[in-house]
């Protein structure tokens, strides 16, 4: 016998379907909880990753993402909320063309807002994120 998933996406009746990579409400059933700090765009060598460019560094953003919970046991379907942290709304739908192939189903809850500066400058983008593992 299999346990249940640890994540499940709750279907809302009568609100507008989410117009990026997010689900309105998400269940974490009990397990292991995982919270990661604030990512940027850094490679291995802590060097900024696409200066000037807010897909490639929400690419790195994600697979730097993915490598965190990889080392607490998990994945990136295991996400249940992202918080997203950006210099420009305008790179909304770039961000979300990024983000659909890291979370091409059941995405996590999200939340994005603009912000005037991060840690780094070069930075456009900066995401947390809480998981929760069976």
């Amino acid at each position: 016998m299999t346990s249940p998933a640890a994540k499940e996406i709750v279907p809302v009746e009568n609100m507008a379907a989410p117009r990026g990579v997010w689900s309105v409400a998400t269940v974490a059933r009990p397990g292991r909880l995982v919270f990661v700090s604030g990512l940027l765009a850094k490679d291995a060598a802590g060097e900024i990753v696409g200066v000037g460019d807010v897909g490639a560094q929400t690419e790195q953003v994600l697979k730097n993402l993915a490598q965190a919970l990889k080392a607490a046991g998990g994945t990136l379907a295991d996400v249940v909320r992202v918080d997203v942290y950006i210099r420009s709304m305008s790179h909304f739908a770039e961000i979300h063309a990024v983000r659909r192939r890291y979370f091409p189903k059941d995405p996590p809850a999200s939340t994005m807002v603009e912000v005037s500066r991060l840690t780094d400058e070069r930075c456009l983008i900066e995401i947390t994120a809480i998981a929760v593992l069976p």
